[in-house]
């Protein structure tokens, strides 16, 4: 008997692969940018109009010599030279204004964070009218400059200010303290003679009142958001209210901390107005700033105020990034 094989089926060529096709978007897609375009277009406008312009116009204008009288006349292209920066980083008075410029801002930020801190621990519990304390307390960030400036001016007057009545009636002093038009006067502590600033350290208590609401909504809020279980774990464990301190609430309002001081000190290096307000840069209180407004206004050199402008936001932008370079990574791994 004899077995028939059947031949092989030969195999089938594979087919070749298609190619993929990208989806182009759907139209629902295309409509839904170009309404998020047409949303956000009027922003931008508003922000290259009144942000990015000004930025340029300035940055052209600190490379040109430009007076008052020429600047309607100055093109953004123009003779560009460096002699305005040579000008003002060679000219007397710089550095002592940068340094005390960096001393104010210090001064003014870590003493502004430091009575927040003080003022949202001291208002943290609830007790009746908590809520009327905290709202006088933000009265000093929410009065205009110009009436706060003036309420510290006629209370620190030498000749009718409140203060110095107090101070010479109560305090025992000999003779009234000019804290704005004085550039330095000696105090005696523990029977050493020191020289103090008393302009500037006025201006920076100034700085310090006006600025420390802010601080203190940020802690205040941050402090809220801390678990109560913590503390009442530790305070089981009897640790005291120093430690509970040190240990559970200061490591929870680091970030915030962080964040004020970046932002608090921004403010600060840039201010103008309290200090010209209450002495007109003068007493040993001439800031950056106010030395960036003499040049525009008293000699009219519009070129070498927009390079001191410039030369102040490149400290700052240096500064800043020093200080997110150094504490922000530790944040963030804390």
């Amino acid at each position: 008997m004899s077995t028939s094989t059947e031949p092989a089926r030969p195999a089938r060529p594979s087919r070749p692969a298609r190619p993929t096709r990208r989806r182009t978007p759907s139209t629902r897609a295309r409509q839904d940018a170009r309404t998020g375009l047409a949303l956000i277009s009027p922003t931008f406008v508003v922000v290259v109009v009144v942000v990015v312009l000004p930025i340029l116009w300035t940055v052209s204008l600190a490379f040109q010599e430009v007076r008052l009288l020429d600047l309607r006349t100055t093109g953004v292209i123009g003779d560009y030279t460096l002699e305005n920066f040579r000008d003002v980083l060679t000219s007397d008075g710089f550095l002592t204004a940068l340094l005390t410029t960096l001393f104010y801002a210090v001064g003014g930020t870590g003493l502004a964070i430091l009575v927040g801190l003080v003022a949202a621990l001291a208002l943290r519990r609830p007790f009746r009218g908590r809520g009327l304390v905290r709202a006088a307390l933000l009265l000093p960030y929410v009065a205009p400059v110009v009436a706060a400036a003036f309420v510290w001016s006629t209370a620190l007057n030498p000749q009718y200010g409140v203060v110095n009545a107090w101070g010479t009636g109560a305090l025992g002093w000999e003779d009234p303290i000019a804290f704005l038009s004085s550039r330095s006067d000696d105090v005696s502590v523990l029977g050493l003679q020191l020289e103090v600033p008393t302009a500037l350290l006025t201006v920076i208590a100034f700085e310090a009142w006006r600025s420390f609401p802010f601080a203190f909504l940020f802690l205040t809020a941050r402090l809220e958001a801390v678990p109560d279980t913590y503390e009442e774990a530790a305070r089981i464990d009897g640790a005291t209210p120093t430690q509970r301190f040190r240990h559970i609430v200061l490591p929870q309002l680091g970030p915030t901390i962080a964040v004020l001081c970046v932002l608090r000190f921004i403010w600060t290096f840039n201010n103008f107005d309290d200090i010209y307000l209450l002495t007109g840069g003068g007493a040993g209180t001439e800031v950056v700033a106010v030395r960036v407004f003499n040049y525009l206004t008293a000699r009219s050199d519009i070129g070498a105020a927009a390079a001191q402008a410039l030369v102040l936001a490149a400290i700052l932008a240096v500064l800043v990034t020093a200080y997110l370079t150094l504490f922000g990574r530790r944040e963030e791994r804390a």
